[in-house]
């Protein structure tokens, strides 16, 4: 099998367009389990991303991938919950993680740092990375996309080609493969605006709230702050893009001009001095009609994203990620169940993603009290009422969602000769 310049063999079993959390991830996996896997990566590591608070669901592929030491030796602030001044009742509350189990906590991280990480894991068990290279266009024969054709920064070679059985896009809000293959749907009621920044020389949340995310709501928007490090704060505000327009401000002096009638924040920030430029992004809730077609499927940003008030986007990325690659794995060795099998995982997200998008559409009635956002929790993961609302509400905020089909898909019953059905069954 020829090699081209950079050593790629230009056949695999799957090719995965993105290096970010959801395509090392899956391709991490996949190669765990015997498969040739090519990455193909725009950007050279470590890079900026925005994402920088993780919730307890990210801690499930972490163990698959065996990268829950290494991301304790490293240092990432542990998030222990959030504190929140949300709601009819200007009070602040909070919740811990440890109340939704079976992860107590999570990290608060520099995603240039966890991004890093993940992809240097898939490097270890053997996926074949390329960064610096950005994908042209598909390779289409019959209907079917059987590769990519690629150029790397730099290189003589203007294009090169790979083939794989299955093309995956997970190149994030780019979406290559996805703005071509499908439609997106925008999320009307979520169409806002985040412009953020960093502040050196913060204070912290006081007592056992020191490492949680504060969220607080203000009328028209709402704040983020996340202690990245031991005096490093990561800040956003985030409103709806037709109210940024009408307030005839730009984004930073909308910021700064929200900040000072913030309550706790702004407190948080008395001494503190701004250390970085403001970065913005809008419009970003959306999700494509379709995860797949034949020969690609879709993963992480470049399927579907939610707004990011529960900080959901890297845990949803790399738990697709994982439940991606046990389907691909399983199709790869039985190619007849393709369709099918790509039908339950697009279900599957496509449903743990609604329950997310539902919930986070619910929560932006500020009029409410607490206990109302805990009902409409239990009626997502617990509709028998089995728990306290409280612990439901929690275990929805940190991903877990309860009994959900996306942590076990069966396929056992799509393969000839198997004698027993394996259909959705959860897993808790």
């Amino acid at each position: 099998m020829s090699s081209n310049l950079n050593g790629a063999t230009g056949e695999y079993d799957v090719i995965v367009i993105g290096g970010g959390p959801a395509g090392a991830t899956l391709s991490a996996l996949l190669s765990q389990r015997g498969r040739r896997v090519l990455v193909l990566e725009r950007e050279r590591f470590p890079r900026y991303h925005i994402g920088e608070s993780l919730i307890p669901g990210f801690m499930r592929p972490m163990e698959e991938l065996g990268l829950v030491e290494t991301l304790e030796r490293r240092g990432f602030e542990k998030k222990q919950g959030g504190t929140l001044h949300w709601g009819a009742q200007r009070i602040p509350w909070g919740f811990s993680f440890i109340e939704g189990g079976p992860y107590s906590y999570s990290y608060h991280v520099r995603r240039a740092d966890l991004d890093s990480i993940i992809l240097d894991r898939a490097r270890e068990l053997g996926v074949h990375v390329v960064e610096e290279a950005t994908v042209k266009e598909t390779i289409e024969e019959d209907g079917r996309i059987v590769g990519v054709k690629y150029a790397i920064r730099g290189s003589e070679v203007d294009v090169q080609e790979a083939r794989g059985t299955m093309v995956v896009d997970a190149s994030g809000q780019a979406r290559v493969i996805g703005r071509k293959m499908t439609n997106v749907n925008w999320h009307d009621d979520m169409r806002n605006v985040a412009v953020w920044t960093y502040f050196d020389n913060t204070e912290r949340l006081p007592g056992d709230e020191a490492s949680n995310i504060l969220i607080e709501g203000l009328p028209g928007g709402w704040f983020w702050g996340i202690p990245i490090d031991t005096k490093t704060m990561s800040v956003g505000y985030v409103t709806a893009t037709a109210a940024a327009s009408a307030s005839g401000e730009s984004l930073e002096e909308l910021f700064h001009r929200q900040l000072g009638n913030s309550t706790q924040l702004k407190d948080l920030l008395k001494d503190a001095r701004q250390s970085a430029g403001f970065r913005s992004a809008r419009d970003w809730s959306y999700e494509c009609d379709k995860f797949y077609g034949p020969g690609w499927v879709l993963v992480g940003d470049a399927a579907a994203f939610v707004d990011p008030l529960f900080s959901t986007g890297v845990a949803l990325a790399t738990l697709a990620g994982s439940a991606l690659s046990k389907i691909l794995d399983a199709v790869l060795e039985h190619p007849e169940i393709e369709e099918a099998a790509l039908t339950r995982y697009a279900d599957a997200y496509r449903s743990f993603f609604d329950e997310i998008r539902t919930f986070v559409g619910k929560f932006y009635d500020r009029t409410k009290v607490k206990e109302f956002y805990w009902d409409q929790a239990q009626t997502i993961v617990d509709p028998s009422r089995q728990n306290d609302p409280r612990k439901d509400f929690v275990t929805l905020v940190s991903g877990l969602g309860g009994k959900h089909p996306l942590f076990n898909i069966k396929t056992d019953d799509l393969i000839a000769g198997t004698a027993e059905p394996a259909l959705l069954n959860a897993a808790s």
